[in-house]
């Protein structure tokens, strides 16, 4: 597996923890509804990272005791 495979995972997983960040950040100026949509997106990306990681471990070949 080349490095490049994992890419998109690990954009997805920097995505949501700045989605995280900005939410938090308007959660404590008040903003609710801004900070549940970025908590929503945030979870999104957090999906979207889990679901590319789960389709490159189909991909690896299984290793075997020996």
């Amino acid at each position: 597996m080349s490095h490049s495979q994992h890419d998109p995972a690990s954009e997805y997983h920097n995505l949501a923890a700045h989605a995280h960040q900005a939410a938090a950040s308007a959660h404590t100026k008040g903003d609710h509804l801004t900070a549940h949509e970025l908590s929503k997106k945030a979870h999104e990306y957090s999906t979207q990272a889990h679901q590319h990681s789960e389709k490159i471990a189909t991909q690896l070949p299984r290793l075997t005791k020996p």
